[in-house]
């Protein structure tokens, strides 16, 4: 079985990795769909695409997971037709992997089995929080693994999520 993880990755987060660790022993492949992909540059979405694409690999390689497809999905900003929206793009898959009240809702009324996962350490493990922290000038490094700190300080993505607040 397949399974497909939707998120923005803004950055790419230990909560993350820790749902994408377990989902890669229960299912067969991961399909990653990186969210609102054309967005970047913006408060919400600082970091690009293939910066979020480079973050996803480099940390699910160090782990050791190879079971993954990762798929950029550009945002319509029309609930009702993102899932028909999703399977132009993709359509390999069998569950859907979210803890989205809306994103669980629109793929179940398709006929898709969804499962939540655990959230870990949610006040600290959100792209939201992180960014916040950088503005702040807080301690966020602990919140990534190593690799998307890498990448965070290679395209000074620190600063750019500060100039951009």
């Amino acid at each position: 079985m397949n399974a497909l993880f939707i998120g923005r990755f803004q950055p790419f987060h230990k909560g993350h990795l820790k749902v994408l660790q377990n989902t890669s022993i229960k299912y067969d492949k991961i399909i990653i769909g990186i969210g609102s992909s054309q967005y970047s540059h913006t408060r919400d979405n600082p970091f690009t695409a293939d910066e979020r694409k480079i973050m996803v690999q480099m940390s699910l390689r160090k782990v050791g997971i190879s079971n993954f497809k990762i798929i950029l999905i550009p945002d319509i900003h029309n609930p009702p037709k993102w899932v028909d929206h999703v399977l132009t793009i993709f359509t390999d898959f069998d569950i859907v992997i979210t803890n989205s009240k809306l994103t669980k809702s629109l793929f179940s009324k398709k006929g898709y089995s969804v499962e939540n996962t655990p959230f870990y350490e949610k006040k600290h493990f959100s792209g939201k929080e992180i960014r916040r922290r950088m503005i702040k000038g807080e301690r966020w490094e602990h919140l990534v693994p190593e690799e998307v700190l890498k990448v965070i300080k290679e395209i000074n993505g620190e600063q750019r999520v500060i100039d951009i607040k």
